[in-house]
């Protein structure tokens, strides 16, 4: 077996042990998660993808190890400007608190198995035309720009959403959450509660945050290994961050900035190797840690100076 072979095997069965865990012990169906359990659950998910990564420092080398992780910084830090929208969708749909869990479960397992596929469709095609590679990278810049100043979370309309015109116009809807079901018998025949078009949603937006988080990754890293992992190890982590942050969703005023200063970084970095200019793993590193970390910060220092009494 090779390297590869076992850290693949080795993150398929930590993989199963976490969700069996997760998914048995700390969550029961449409119970209400509070603060505090949130911010276990969310201490354990990151454990567990540091734990990862020095598992792949000693398995397969520092460099591999340092990609990783910078992967899974940027994945995360992206993870938290999709909450928000998530945060959205909920309220605008008035989804009862006591199905948060459930709903973020299906809508989370809907957009891993989307970014598995996206991530195998994308190494391919640089794999066979490496051109592809500054596409993304071009993307990447241009989307970083446009994100640096631009409001859209706060103008988002799920309702407005081609998303659910789409659902709207196909599938009959209804305007209840069905107690908890996803479809029910309205007049005897079939159709779709509130808690289904969520889930949808959910994953349609993680699919949409994926055009932009698996081009960074691939500029962080080439390997498969690196690519798989960090987003899968960020993407599991959402429920609990979701629970963690729905009530600050106005104390990170600053991370769209943060995140867009990383991403157009990623980008310049991916269209320099035309030039065959290499950025080394750790500058990646040390851009992601600054950049990220000061918008937090700053977010947090600006929330507490506008409101004190918080």
């Amino acid at each position: 077996m090779t390297a590869e072979q076992l850290t693949y095997l080795v993150f398929g069965v930590v993989l199963l042990i976490a969700l069996a865990f997760d998914l048995g012990l700390l969550n029961k169906k449409n119970k209400v998660i509070s603060l505090r359990q949130a911010l276990y659950q969310t201490i354990f998910w990151v454990l567990l993808a540091m734990g990862f990564f020095v598992f792949i420092w000693f398995e397969d080398g520092e460099t591999l190890a340092f990609q990783y992780l910078s992967g899974y910084l940027m994945e995360w830090s992206l993870s938290i400007d999709n909450i928000f929208v998530f945060i959205l969708i909920f309220s605008s749909f008035a989804v009862k608190e006591k199905f948060y869990g459930q709903v973020l479960l299906k809508g989370i397992l809907m957009a891993i198995i989307f970014r598995v596929i996206f991530i195998t469709v994308g190494v391919a095609l640089v794999n066979k035309f490496e051109w592809v590679l500054y596409i993304f990278g071009a993307f990447l810049v241009y989307t970083g720009i446009k994100m640096f100043s631009a409001k859209e979370d706060a103008e988002f309309d799920p309702h407005q959403s081609k998303v659910y015109k789409f659902l709207n116009r196909f599938l009959p809807l209804v305007p209840h959450d069905g107690a908890g079901r996803y479809r029910v018998k309205e007049k005897g025949k079939p159709a779709y509660t509130t808690l289904f078009v969520v889930v949808i949603m959910l994953a349609v937006t993680d699919i949409v945050f994926a055009f932009d988080s698996i081009p960074a990754v691939m500029g962080i890293s080439r390997d498969k290994m690196v690519i798989y992992t960090s987003n899968i190890f960020a993407v599991l982590g959402l429920r609990s961050m979701f629970f963690l942050l729905k009530g600050a969703v106005n104390k990170f005023g600053h991370l769209q900035q943060g995140i867009a200063i990383v991403l157009v970084f990623i980008g310049l970095k991916m269209l320099a190797e035309i030039f065959h200019f290499t950025v080394p793993i750790y500058i990646s590193l040390m851009v992601i840690l600054i950049c990220i970390g000061g918008s937090i910060f700053y977010s947090l220092h600006e929330a507490v100076k506008n409101n004190p009494k918080e």
